[in-house]
């Protein structure tokens, strides 16, 4: 059985407002991602973006999956060696990166582009989640956060090509 895609969309929101994460902290992403580019951005635009994302069954099967594997890590859940590669986020993992690049596909290659570079360099939201205070786990989390801010960052520069520096 398939499930509606209201209720998927219904827990994502939910999960990520459990996980600490505010809508407007990834449109925060997407205004610091394509400020540069769009002189007359606002962060309600950007906020419009991010919400037709968080839309997408393939998005919210991502949030749905990564987070509860973060969850699962923090209640020692999983079996080692991949409990101790989750719990501290190992460099070399990269599964985390591939979830969330389920989410930066959707939109086209700029998301890529807009993925690696925040990610590299987290900032706002990112930085928090990347910082792994206390018990909490947020290896899959922050990329998918990442990667929703890119994505929308992505869906707005192809709205707007004249100004976002894409070519048709």
């Amino acid at each position: 059985m398939v499930k509606d895609t209201t209720e998927l969309h219904e827990k994502a929101l939910e999960l990520l407002n459990q996980r600490g994460v505010q809508l407007q902290d990834i449109a925060e992403l997407v205004m610091f991602l394509q400020q540069s580019y769009i002189n007359d951005l606002s962060l309600e635009l950007c906020l419009e973006h991010v919400e037709a994302v968080l839309k997408k069954r393939e998005v919210q099967n991502t949030i749905l999956t990564g987070i509860q594997l973060d969850i699962l890590a923090e209640d020692k859940q999983l079996m080692n060696p991949l409990l101790d590669i989750i719990v501290d986020d190992e460099g070399l993992y990269g599964i985390d990166e591939i979830l969330a690049l389920s989410i930066v596909n959707v939109y086209g290659s700029i998301g890529f582009t807009n993925y690696g570079y925040i990610d590299k360099i987290k900032p706002g939201i990112l930085g928090k989640l990347n910082k792994h205070e206390g018990n909490k786990v947020h290896t899959f989390l922050d990329d998918i956060v990442g990667a929703i801010a890119a994505a929308a960052a992505s869906r707005l520069a192809h709205t707007q090509p004249d100004k976002s520096g894409i070519t048709q």
